[in-house]
């Protein structure tokens, strides 16, 4: 799989990326799909017919090669510090963490996590957190360092009722020892104010409208590269908005946004239409597309965005699962 040019500074750089390799920081986009991932399960048991272009091909092309193949949304931060030293920081670890794991940890060498930062508490955010003991080292008594996990007290709440074992500090009486993830929860706040640091790399909080009664986290971060990763949005407050907007707090280098269907609108999410009119109002250099369902033909649509962004001039694609970008932040 190619990887993207490198940004530096927000510029696309032109040349070799192997050099990069293992020497920078990147981006790697462990799945770009919607809840329900893609292909929609649906389309294979019960096929149309003629059947879903988009998820027929699941069935005769391997997932690493099927760019319409789309895990739930995560964004993982291979973060290199001055010094050099890489910490490797995952946004949001969904129903389909595993899968994840087993497929693109493996292909970028990625060997561990070393902190996880939530945008909230929905099944597709948080429902692999019991997986993150696949990447830790293994002990029968759990006696290992906990991994840093960065949430709201709202997210933490509800995790804490599906998985109380996760949050419990101490065995009750004759209760056995079973090996489970073990994870530092660390509260955060809903305020673009109030930033906080993830194994040296710093998230400023972008609170979001994810249908008009519930507010969902974005993150901005990157001190020589501003980056926005929004995976779930309806709406964005005025103040936020103004954070990440060229004619509010300056212009971004790279904007990850939510974008549902080609088509219409919808209560929860941003749609393809109210997504572009966003990237117009917001202005980034450069914005990646997530969160997509089976509406989406990777090769086709991403034509059909090469033309906006030539008219736009804004540079805009569809990410896709395994995307590396490498990026100095």
């Amino acid at each position: 799989m190619e990887n993207q040019k490198p940004l530096q500074n927000g510029n696309i750089v032109a040349g070799d990326d192997s050099r990069r390799v293992g020497d920078g920081s990147a981006l790697i986009f462990l799945g770009t799909g919607c809840s329900s991932a893609v292909p929609n399960a649906m389309c294979l048991v019960q096929p149309s017919d003629p059947p879903c272009h988009v998820c027929s091909q699941s069935l005769s092309i391997p997932p690493e090669h099927n760019p319409n193949y789309r895990c739930n949304t995560s964004l993982l931060i291979d973060y290199c510090s001055t010094n050099g030293m890489h910490n490797y920081i995952i946004i949001d670890v969904g129903k389909t963490f595993r899968e994840q794991v087993l497929r693109w940890f493996t292909f970028h060498k990625i060997p561990r996590i070393d902190s996880i930062v939530l945008t909230h508490e929905h099944a597709d955010a948080v429902l692999g957190l019991d997986d993150i003991r696949v990447v830790q080292p293994h002990s029968p008594t759990n006696d290992i360092d906990p991994t840093a996990i960065y949430l709201t007290q709202y997210a933490m709440d509800s995790v804490a009722t599906k998985f109380p074992y996760l949050v419990q500090k101490k065995l009750r009486e004759g209760q056995e020892v079973r090996r489970v993830a073990q994870l530092d929860w660390r509260i955060i706040e809903e305020n673009y104010d109030k930033p906080f640091v993830a194994s040296g790399l710093k998230f400023v909080p972008l609170p979001v409208m994810h249908g008009e009664d519930y507010i969902c986290l974005g993150f901005l971060f990157g001190e020589k590269s501003k980056v926005a990763y929004i995976s779930d949005v309806s709406r964005f407050p005025s103040n936020t908005e103004s954070v990440i907007s060229k004619s509010g707090c300056g212009q971004l280098d790279l904007l990850i946004l939510d974008c549902l269907y080609k088509k219409g609108s919808h209560n929860v999410h941003l749609c393809l239409p109210q997504t572009l009119d966003a990237l117009k109002r917001i202005c980034p250099k450069r914005a990646l597309l997530i969160g997509m369902t089976h509406d989406f033909d990777q090769h086709k649509d991403n034509e059909v965005l090469m033309e906006w962004s030539e008219r736009e001039g804004i540079h805009v694609q569809l990410a896709r699962d395994g995307l590396k970008v490498p990026i100095d932040l």
